[in-house]
């Protein structure tokens, strides 16, 4: 009965492991190792994740590239 108890209490996913922040789940790729060390530094230099960096960037390209279908 007290591991039915315990059970309940854990998270699901894996454990040992911190959930992603909010409504983000995690996306593995493979990247040159020149640009993961540039983004890590990249968040050094502003104080932010490079997760966070990684977004961002994410999100410009697919609006670049929107907005290039639009106007072919």
């Amino acid at each position: 009965m007290v591991r039915k108890s315990i059970e309940k209490n854990i998270a699901p996913g894996r454990p040992g492991r911190k959930p992603p922040p909010g409504d983000r789940r995690q996306f593995l790729l493979t990247m040159s190792q020149d640009v993961i060390k540039a983004v890590k530094q990249a968040g050094l230099e502003d104080d932010r994740p490079a997760w966070e960096i990684m977004e961002e960037a994410a999100k410009d390209w697919l609006e670049r590239r929107k907005s290039k279908a639009k106007k072919a």
